[in-house]
């Protein structure tokens, strides 16, 4: 005799940070809970972007293709699942920064919203040359095979790029080979290459100030620092 079946079919709206569009979506189910919660467990990168990738495009109805959007959309379209799916709270323990003592602490996730400011994507290096920006999508992210982390600073900066400019021509990105675009970043002198630098850590992202008073009797430090990134704000 077939069981019955659960009603799962409760939807809700959000918007997306990068675009403004409002999308349907549904909590996701037990079994999406433990695809994601292996992955969390593994600590590998890759393998977090892709659980949450597929959990999020299941509960989105197959609707958008969440590889093709900022990292930060990515990150925001999972925090609303999971308040929906699990609840508004998670609850962390931090080390006080003093005496390292373990400090609970309660998030409300459903109050993070991607911090940034708006900043011109075209950056002039010279008087007659210089660059139009695009955000990194999860998919550039994601397919970036570097170890180091300057490799992949130099991965995720060529694939920002949309397109290189001078006095007479604008040159597609999407025209030039992976090498090229190395090359062009390369001879950069520090300071042009900081400018894009620049561009990249003021892109939208998810980010907390977490402030507590270490519960140690003879303590008592009042800490205070940054998380961010998606794995920051789960226990």
């Amino acid at each position: 005799m077939a069981l019955p079946q659960l009603n799962t079919a409760t939807k809700y709206e959000l918007k997306m940070p990068s675009t403004g569009e409002t999308i349907e979506y549904r909590p996701y189910l037990v079994k999406e809970e433990k695809i994601l919660m292996i992955a969390m467990e593994s600590q590998d990168q890759k393998q977090i972007i892709r659980a949450t990738r597929d959990v999020i495009q299941s509960c989105t109805f197959d609707k958008i293709n969440i590889m093709n959007y900022p990292m930060f959309d990515l990150e925001y379209v999972f925090l609303k699942l999971r308040t929906k799916s699990v609840g508004e709270t998670s609850k962390l323990k931090f080390a006080c920064e003093k005496c390292q003592t373990p400090n609970d602490y309660n998030i409300n996730l459903d109050e993070l919203e991607p911090i940034g400011k708006t900043v011109e994507n075209t950056i002039p290096l010279t008087d007659t040359i210089g660059v139009t920006m695009k955000y990194p999508t999860v998919k550039d992210m994601n397919d970036s095979t570097s170890e180091a982390e300057i490799d992949l600073i130099f991965d995720i900066l060529v694939s920002s790029i949309e397109s290189i400019y001078d006095a007479e021509n604008v040159y597609p990105a999407s025209e030039n080979t992976k090498a090229e675009l190395n090359q062009f970043i390369e001879n950069l002198n520090q300071k042009q290459f900081n400018k894009l630098q620049e561009w990249f850590e003021a892109m939208p992202k998810l980010k907390k100030t977490v402030e507590f008073t270490c519960t140690k009797s003879d303590c008592g430090h009042e800490n205070s620092f940054d998380i961010e990134g998606i794995q920051s704000f789960f226990g």
